[in-house]
């Protein structure tokens, strides 16, 4: 990276201790700069986002997502030490042979193609083969990947027809950029994309709730799961983070596919997302509740994780002309409220989200109901890698507005 461009990395890093008349977390150094060096402090080892274990290595898709926003970081402020921080953990994970510790291809779990979009970057500026490889790996294992009979992808083989609003984020942008970057000029691109799109609307089809206008979880399309409705198959309830996962994927998807016939539905869906969650919105704070289509019910509450994909749903949205440009300015307004009611300044300097949901999911091992009760009883924590690495998104989008 250029020398000047890193020069611009330390002065942003500067900047918060010589703010003139610094009164909030806003007015200080770029907050995507300084999320980024909060989690480099907390975790000096890459592996060990995503409370991993010092000493263990898993191909993660929480990981992968943080990384992946703080290689924007790198390229946006020219923070060397920062792009060095991910290809430490990519070093680690990725064989010379282009294997993966800890992915199998013939598990076919659509949360183990989202780890890889970093290695996109990555080939493109090292040239290393085996980076190559692993995109290669994970393309043929979409294409390979389960389906019901209307083309859905299964969420994962041991989940048969099941489809998450999670897996749209975990498969699609991947799906999307590797289309484009090896097909882009070919006679095939035009059937990848129709099943890119067709994804989001086989899932908007099947989780699409009319009664609350909200996308619920999941769906089991067999009717057979003991959590999913017998007549719709559909879950319990709208989940906050996998509508947020749901709008995240329409926009990152879009910015490789662009707008044009065949890609106006996901807009479509994307408009009528954001039409909607003013409805379901704290009155206080303007953000939005872990069981989202229950707000003020009783034990619900605040959810960072899902707010945050939200808010930086929006504000790419509308940068990239996919939502209305008078949305600009309640975009602005919901990352500034989301910071003064989630973002926490430490005693040592860093930064923390609070209130993320660790994590939540349908049947399993446990048996996950996905009822209200199911929802709320799931741990609640600091600094997720579901909300960090959005956060940083957000911010850097705020960033760019000034």
């Amino acid at each position: 990276m250029k020398p000047v461009i890193n020069m611009f990395c330390a002065l942003a890093l500067l900047f918060g201790a010589v703010a003139c008349g610094q009164k909030t977390l806003l007015d200080g150094e770029p907050l995507s700069v300084r999320m980024v060096r909060s989690e480099m402090q907390r975790h000096p080892s890459p592996a060990t986002l995503d409370g991993i274990p010092e000493g263990k290595i898993k191909w993660n898709y929480t990981t992968g997502l943080e990384l992946l926003s703080m290689l924007d970081v790198a390229d946006v402020y020219g923070c060397d030490d920062v792009y060095d921080y991910v290809v430490k953990y990519y070093d680690s994970i990725v064989r010379p042979d282009g294997s993966v510790i800890t992915y199998k291809k013939s598990n076919y779990n659509l949360d183990h193609v989202c780890p890889a979009r970093p290695l996109f970057a990555l080939y493109e500026r090292t040239g290393e083969e085996r980076y190559k490889a692993v995109l290669d790996t994970v393309f043929v294992q979409l294409q390979e990947h389960p389906r019901n009979d209307d083309g859905g992808f299964w969420h994962k083989k041991s989940y048969p027809h099941q489809m998450w609003l999670d897996g749209l984020y975990m498969g699609e942008p991947f799906y999307a950029e590797y289309a484009v970057r090896n097909y882009g000029e070919s006679e095939l691109f035009d059937n990848l994309k129709a099943d890119i799109v067709g994804q989001f609307v086989a899932v908007a089809e099947h989780t699409y709730d009319p009664a609350t206008r909200l996308y619920r979880h999941a769906c089991d399309v067999s009717r057979e799961m003991f959590w999913c409705d017998k007549t719709t198959g559909q879950s319990a309830h709208a989940w906050g983070r996998a509508m947020g996962w749901y709008a995240m994927a329409i926009v990152e998807t879009l910015q490789y596919l662009g707008v044009d016939e065949t890609t106006q539905p996901m807009v479509d869906i994307l408009n009528h997302i954001c039409d909607v969650l003013p409805e379901y919105a704290s009155p206080e704070s303007g953000m939005w509740y872990q069981v989202l289509d229950s707000p003020g019910r009783e034990g619900n509450y605040e959810e960072a994780t899902g707010s945050i994909m939200f808010v930086y749903a929006m504000m790419k949205g509308v940068r990239l002309g996919y939502l209305p440009a008078d949305m600009k300015e309640e975009s602005r307004r919901l990352y500034e409220r989301f910071v003064e009611r989630f973002v926490r300044e430490n005693e040592d300097g860093t930064i923390s989200i609070t209130d993320c949901c660790a994590v939540a999911g349908l049947g399993g091992k446990t048996m996950r109901s996905g009822d209200f009760d199911y929802y709320i009883s799931e741990p609640i924590i600091e600094n997720d890698c579901k909300g960090v690495g959005p956060f940083i998104w957000a911010s850097l989008e705020y960033e760019r507005f000034h």
